[in-house]
């Protein structure tokens, strides 16, 4: 069974910065996608960003070039660097895994419970 667990969410002033992390079990060979994705009171969940088991990143247009995925397939976790946050950047992110099934080339989803980040003066 796949499990995520995030930590590193909390409140932080307009400009700053904070570091989630995701540690992840199941093994580090297979084919999967890692990724960060947050949800907005009244809003729908939404793509941050992901990064491939090759390191290939892909990033919303609202936080890139200052929002930074990454892994470390050593330690199986995936970060997200979160520079320059606004109040928009408010939102519960959740850390996902998307694990590809070979033989019938489909993809199952793994997600984590989430942590709340909150951005405020």
């Amino acid at each position: 069974q796949v499990q995520l667990v995030e930590s590193g969410g909390g409140l932080v002033q307009p400009g700053g910065s904070l570091r989630l992390s995701c540690a992840a079990s199941g093994s580090i060979f297979s084919i999967n996608v890692m990724g960060w994705y947050r949800q907005a009171p009244g809003k729908q969940r939404d793509l941050v960003a992901t990064i491939t088991s090759g390191g290939g990143t892909k990033y919303a247009y609202s936080v890139k070039g200052r929002f930074t995925i990454s892994r470390d397939n050593a330690k199986n976790k995936v970060y997200l660097q979160m520079n320059s946050l606004n109040p928009a950047d408010t939102a519960v992110y959740y850390c996902n895994r998307r694990i590809l099934n070979v033989n019938s080339m489909t993809w199952s989803n793994y997600w984590g419970q989430g942590a709340q980040v909150t951005v405020s003066s």
